[in-house]
């Protein structure tokens, strides 16, 4: 399985929200700079506070700009979301290339080390804990849903893992667990507190090592 495979072609649309799809090149940008805008209201105010008047004023655009592509300040959020995920997904995909893995305990640092270079790089990336808040919806089931079925065809392929809806599972609780220390680690610290970051690599490492071994080469 290809790295391609493993985080490209699901059915997760980026901004599902968006009321008109922009085609020419100045719209792209107009909503590329709507989300940049948003994204910084994030980090100043937080995703409970964020209002569309806000990112209008953020970004230099009328209100009416804002309700043309979104109709909402959930639809804003939503979107932001996406685009963040995705951008997360990029980055797993371009570690693990320069990575050349020997064992599967290697994907689950690179995961999290390309979940805390974005939270300390990527304005507005907090707001990858930003669902099932007032109407939000997901995409799929869970992002750790998606995540841990890709993860579970690579180690499956690449490290002999046994495949199926257990190794699934362990996957998302997995997921679940570190994605629950990360947001710790960053509630207080725009750096992120070494320590659970640390721990969080222990904790899913541990956790998985207590099924599949240290290494399974």
């Amino acid at each position: 399985m290809s790295l391609s495979d493993l985080f490209g072609g699901d059915p997760f649309v980026p901004a599902q929200q968006v009321r008109i799809e922009p085609i020419q090149q100045r719209s792209t940008a107009r909503l590329s700079g709507l989300l940049d805008a948003a994204a910084i209201v994030v980090d100043e105010v937080g995703f409970d506070r964020i209002t569309t008047a806000m990112v209008a004023e953020r970004a230099g655009a009328s209100i009416g700009t804002v309700y043309r592509y979104y109709p909402d300040r959930v639809a804003v959020l939503q979107a932001l979301r996406e685009r963040a995920v995705l951008r997360f997904r990029r980055r797993v995909s371009e570690q693990l290339t320069l990575s050349a893995s020997k064992d599967w305990s290697a994907i689950v640092d690179v995961a999290i080390t390309a979940f805390v270079d974005l939270y300390r790089s990527e304005p507005g990336f907090r707001i990858m804990h930003f669902s099932d808040r007032e109407g939000a919806t997901n995409v799929e089931d869970s992002e750790s849903g998606y995540f841990a079925r890709r993860v579970a065809g690579m180690l499956v392929e690449e490290f002999g893992l046994v495949g199926g809806d257990e190794l699934i599972f362990r996957l998302e609780v997995a997921v679940e667990m570190g994605d629950s220390i990360l947001s710790r680690a960053f509630r207080s610290d725009p750096q992120g507190d070494e320590r659970f970051i640390a721990e969080c690599r222990v904790v899913t490492r541990d956790y998985l090592a207590g099924y599949y071994g240290p290494n399974v080469r």
